[in-house]
């Protein structure tokens, strides 16, 4: 048995106040930029990075079309928590908190 190295590949957005808005539209980019200049430093700012990078991550799938058509018909896939600590216990994974 080899060991492979794990590959993670980088994100379509970098999770980074350039990156997200480079992947916004101009309107949206504007407000942003906004959220982001009136956000407190620490957990404030971090929030609306993360809400963010999910809208420019949507924003740049190729399937976004199709994904918001299935989440507004309800028929988007979803993961529980107990189904991904599961499969991550079964690949061996360290779980939070243990």
């Amino acid at each position: 048995m080899s060991v492979q190295p794990v590959h993670h590949p980088e994100p379509r957005v970098p999770r980074t106040i350039d990156g997200i808005a480079a992947a916004l539209a101009p309107a949206r980019r504007m407000a942003f930029y906004r959220e982001v200049g009136q956000a407190e430093a620490g957990g404030e700012l971090q929030q609306v990075v993360a809400t963010w990078w999910g809208e420019a991550m949507l924003d740049t799938d190729p399937d976004r079309e199709r994904i918001i058509a299935a989440a507004n018909a309800g028929t988007l896939p979803t993961t529980s928590w107990e189904q991904i600590y599961r499969r991550r216990r079964e690949r061996g994974g360290e779980m939070p908190g243990e």
